[in-house]
């Protein structure tokens, strides 16, 4: 919103607040990332094998079948031996979800995936009526709750049902943070300090949390460690101010301005009373002229150009989100240890931050997306087909193994960072919140798919690999059909997101276009002032 950006620019759009706001948001991604990623801890399945002949050798793989030939014993096994890595005492060892009981574990993991969906569509709903800091706060309660509560799971049912509601507060724990800070940060700052926070401190959350999981030595204490942290985010209250858009979205003005007061004081500002009245002013102006109808997400689907547009960003969030969760959980069976194996693959984390800053606004959002999809889904697929030839593991199969799938893991997180971007360009403003909610949605409503892929390995190992790698490959090729953003002007209703990039090829590139050129593909019609896609952080 254009006024509150002007007053921000006399609060202090970048000062003590603003500061304090990207620490407590770096403190979100430490809490965010432990939290998303305990899923993966407490399931991993260490080795295992048939208890039931104690005088059988240990083999070298796990094995569900008796070790002994004899035909004195049952071809079935009755118990279990494990060797838990570095000590671990997971979840799926101690309840014996193995083997014939494997598909259990599966269906507590998806649970998770299932409250990430209707809390992402329940919390996001609420954010829209009662505000961005009660439901940042009531979400990482949720997850807190959730995650205690799993610690008193003893059968399958509760299991699911504490699953269910730790993620609930998936997304909507980060989210709404993410959108606080924007919302309160300069322009021009707001796509390096967002990605430094994410790409430094949700790199360390997640590289640490299978040494939390090592030192404590079993899932118990593991999610306890790891939510009662959480119960720091209610003293946020006390800091961070409501979204002042949110306020004049719901002409609570008082209220906007008593938070603007309150970010020109931390920040050390004297702000005259008639510049807040006049503030009031000029946003019931502009809430006046927005009034002139009203559209809805369904607009999406009415025209040809457009609904092929919104289903192949459906399509796209789903391969994005599903190869990002499969690849981050995909930390065993490659002949390391899972928990080396994570730390390993979550290094990547910070460089494809990096990279998105660097070369994000060069060479355009399509190419950016299509080209890692495309280079995550060979380096994966390769990855399988190295597993397969291989047969036995060897130091050197198990170094070109991990070394292809941290390869794999930089590409798809490259792709999902760069993707959430595209797909909010390319939805017009009128129902962009809408869309981009609805996209985001698509993609995490597939996610629970991730567990069934990683359990392919059983049939046969390089399965997973070539599952991924495939729809990485198709959606590369989908993305290439979409018009490129980078430099355009970007659409604010339905029929200019019907006419947007009608001229464009799929070999359509900013990176091979003049800025003046393609800002003309796409006039504002009317007279309209559209903005420019330079920074699209200020769409959220």
């Amino acid at each position: 919103m254009l006024e509150v950006d002007k007053i921000l620019e006399k609060c202090g759009d970048f000062g003590r607040l603003q500061w304090l706001m990207l620490l407590l948001f770096s403190l979100i991604n430490l809490l965010s990332s432990m939290h998303y990623y305990s899923q993966t801890i407490i399931s991993i399945v260490p080795k295992y094998w048939c208890a039931d002949d104690p005088t059988a050798p240990t083999p070298s793989e796990s094995s569900c079948q008796p070790l002994s030939t004899n035909a004195s014993h049952p071809a079935t096994c009755h118990s279990y031996r494990y060797e838990p890595y570095m000590g671990y005492q997971s979840f799926s060892n101690e309840m014996h979800w193995i083997c014939q009981n494997a598909w259990k574990l599966s269906l507590g993991q998806s649970m998770f995936f299932v409250g990430s969906v209707v809390g992402t569509l329940g919390l996001g709903y609420l954010a829209d009526k009662v505000g961005r800091l009660p439901i940042l706060i009531l979400a990482n309660i949720i997850g807190m709750l959730g995650n205690l509560l799993t610690i008193l799971s003893k059968n399958l049912a509760l299991f699911c049902v504490f699953r269910f509601i730790a993620g609930l507060a998936t997304d909507a724990n980060f989210l709404m943070m993410y959108i606080l800070v924007m919302e309160y940060m300069r322009p021009s700052m707001r796509t390096l300090g967002l990605s430094i926070c994410i790409g430094v401190f949700y790199c360390l959350g997640s590289m640490g949390v299978p040494w939390i999981a090592v030192l404590v030595g079993n899932w118990r204490t593991f999610l306890l460690v790891t939510a009662l942290p959480l119960g720091l985010v209610p003293l946020f209250y006390f800091v961070v101010p409501e979204s002042a858009q949110w306020l004049i979205s719901k002409q609570k003005y008082d209220k906007a301005v008593a938070c603007l007061k309150r970010v020109a004081k931390i920040n050390g500002r004297q702000i005259d009373d008639s510049v807040y009245e006049q503030f009031i002013e000029d946003c019931k102006i502009s809430q006046k002229n927005l009034q002139t109808g009203k559209q809805n997400m369904l607009g999406l689907f009415k025209t040809p150009r457009l609904r092929r547009n919104t289903f192949i960003l459906f399509f796209k969030s789903m391969v994005i989100t599903l190869c990002y969760d499969a690849v981050s959980r995909n930390v065993q069976g490659l002949g390391i240890s899972p928990f080396l194996m994570f730390t390993l693959s979550a290094t990547t984390i910070l460089p494809a931050c990096l990279l998105i800053i660097a070369l994000q606004d060069r060479i355009g959002r399509k190419a950016m997306t299509s080209i890692t999809l495309l280079l995550s889904g060979i380096f994966i697929s390769v990855t399988g087909i190295v597993l397969f030839a291989a047969g036995t593991a060897s130091n050197q199969t198990t170094t070109v193994l991990v070394t292809l799938s941290v390869i794999g893991r930089f590409g798809v997180t490259v792709a999902y960072n760069s993707g959430a971007q595209y797909a909010t360009e390319l939805i017009p403003t009128c129902v962009r919140g809408q869309g981009v909610g609805a996209v985001h949605v698509m993609g995490y409503a597939f996610t629970f798919l991730s567990v069934y892929i990683l359990d392919t390995r059983s049939v046969f190992s390089p399965l997973p690999e070539i599952i991924l790698g495939v729809i990485s490959f198709l959606g590369a090729c989908l993305t290439l059909l979409l018009p490129e953003t980078l430099n355009r002007t970007l659409p604010a209703s339905l029929e200019d997101a019907e006419q947007f990039g009608m001229n464009d090829h799929w070999y359509t590139f900013s990176c091979f276009e003049k800025r003046s050129q393609s800002v003309a593909k796409l006039a504002a019609p009317r007279g309209t002032s559209l903005s420019i896609s330079t920074d699209s952080s200020v769409y959220f």
